[in-house]
């Protein structure tokens, strides 16, 4: 009777692993840390060190070359895509190497959109509600991170005031992991997480004017720990994920969902570092640079995914996109039979 179920047990498990959905792996001309990805109606975009950026425009099969060929050279972690053909690049670095970069012609041609102002700020994350509104992330400036607003598709920013938003606590950080430090949702809707030794979500519902913030349950006893990335399924509820960049593959807390107003931590199997997440209608996935886990049910209880792992994941229709080290693309294709 024990064969006979285990024989039961072992068809079942088989045949659901044989169903999972697979990578797609693709290798860019450049070897780029890719942590920037978005995917538009017809195309998808990575970008990172060196000032790379690429594209394709058949699905993954092939990638063009559209890098930003201006001085300084910076690190692209973050792009916001508007359609196929405009986008912005957001790259890192003290004062003046975080700055802002607009194609509106699909990458041909590249123009400097904003430049940091602060000798002392670092810029983390970009997020748009839509073509003219957004907000920016970056690190703290006189005890208080910098949240800015722009109303006219980046070419000026203005600083939210220190009053709308909590004092950084002792030993907090903020992570420019994966281009989803800072969300964006609907009606306003905002947040973004935190790290160090105070691993915090810091939420907005008003255009990012005022914010609050709350602490979540993942890993928090380094510097170089807690949140990196944020997420929405398709449902609107918020995840919060994260880890160790020093110890990638240590089992701790690395997924929280919010779940009424109490954060939980997530049954996933704790297999490390993880720094993004995408969705596509029931099927999520999160994945750091040494794996990937796969949700059918909306991010709610989560199984291992064999192939690659990546720092950032952007997802589309019927696809998601994921890029990591060493110029390492994947596109996971979502038939309907992995949409229920």
């Amino acid at each position: 009777m024990i064969r006979f179920f285990y024989c039961l047990f072992f068809v079942a498990f088989t045949a659901h692993a044989a169903e999972l959905p697979n990578w797609q792996a693709a290798q860019l001309a450049k070897p780029a840390s890719l942590r920037g990805s978005a995917v538009g109606p017809k195309s998808l975009w990575v970008s990172g060190t060196d000032n790379t950026v690429f594209k394709s425009t058949d699905g993954g099969k092939s990638w063009e070359d559209v890098s930003v060929h201006q001085q300084p050279v910076t690190d692209f972690r973050d792009i916001a895509l508007f359609d196929d053909k405009t986008a912005i690049v957001m790259g890192v670095g003290t004062g003046t190497q975080s700055r802002l970069y607009l194609t509106e012609d699909g990458g041909s041609n590249w123009e400097l959109l904003y430049e940091n102002p602060d000798a002392a700020g670092f810029f983390d994350s970009i997020a748009f509600w839509d073509r003219n509104h957004g907000l920016m992330l970056g690190d703290p400036v006189d005890g208080y991170y910098v949240v800015m607003m722009t109303e006219d598709g980046g070419r000026s920013w203005s600083r939210i005031g220190k009053d709308k938003l909590p004092a950084v606590l002792p030993k907090e950080a903020a992570f420019a992991a994966s281009g989803n430090t800072l969300i964006t949702g609907a009606e306003g809707r905002a947040w973004f997480t935190t790290g160090g030794f105070a691993a915090s979500v810091y939420s907005s519902d008003d255009y990012g004017r005022t914010w609050q913030r709350s602490a979540v349950p993942l890993h928090r006893d380094t510097q170089t720990s807690g949140g990196y990335a944020l997420a929405l399924n398709r449902g609107g509820e918020i995840f919060v994920m994260g880890g160790d960049f020093q110890d990638r593959p240590s089992r701790y807390n690395n997924l929280s969902m919010l779940q009424g107003d109490r954060w939980r931590a997530a049954d996933n199997g704790q297999r490390g570092l993880r720094t993004a997440m995408a969705c596509v209608e029931r099927v999520c996935v999160a994945s750091g640079k040494t794996a990937s886990d796969i949700s059918f049910n909306d991010g709610h209880s989560w199984q291992p995914l064999p192939g690659e792992g990546f720092y950032t994941l952007a997802a589309g229709k019927d696809r998601i996109l994921g890029a990591g080290a060493n110029g390492r693309v994947g596109v996971m294709i979502l038939p309907a039979a992995h949409q229920p």
